[in-house]
């Protein structure tokens, strides 16, 4: 049995990515029913803030299943600070992509508008607070970042056929801090 960079047994590296993908396989279309869409909006948010709080932002809830990060926008209407848990996948260049399905609702989540209106944003993953910068994706670019959802979360890509929209993907580009702002 060999080791990871981590100190992990690849065979139990192997198991557990094995165990993540057939739950996720399992759940994902339980998160596309009517009885989800409409409970989820409601419940998740509080849930999240709770789980947030206990574990010091260290934890979401749905992150026990897909990564997840807490996205720090400037409300495009209000100007006012707002904190949106989301999943995410990562681009595989150090990068986070997000999906504005909300759940497949016909509006588009607030979250987008701010984004939109602010692309400069910060991202909390696992405790750690980051700068990021929005880029909406279109075209091939918003293709593939459907591909990459999908094998993350088989059927994600539904909430934008139900929602009879389509769903604004942004990748969120980590800003590179000055060394001097990172020790403050």
């Amino acid at each position: 049995m060999t080791r990871d960079k981590g100190g992990h047994d690849d065979t139990i590296v192997v198991m557990a990515s094995f165990v993540v993908r057939t739950v996720r396989r399992c759940i994902a279309p339980l998160t596309r029913t009517r009885i989800f869409r409409s409970l989820a909006p409601r419940v998740m948010p509080r849930a999240e803030r709770v789980i947030r709080k206990i574990s010091g932002g260290r934890a979401q809830l749905s992150g026990l299943l897909v990564p997840s990060l807490v996205l720090h926008t400037v409300g495009a209407k209000s100007g006012l600070p707002r904190d949106t848990e989301l999943m995410y996948t990562p681009d595989g260049r150090g990068n986070a992509i997000v999906a504005g399905t909300s759940f497949a609702r016909e509006k588009h989540p607030a979250w987008t508008y701010n984004l939109l209106a602010h692309p400069d944003a910060e991202i909390t993953v696992r405790g750690r607070r980051m700068p990021v910068r929005a880029e909406r994706l279109l075209g091939p670019d918003r293709e593939f970042a459907w591909q990459l959802i999908e094998g993350q979360w088989p059927g994600y890509r539904a909430y934008e056929r139900e929602s009879g929209r389509e769903v604004r993907l942004f990748r969120l580009r980590l800003v590179p801090q000055h060394p001097a702002a990172a020790r403050t």
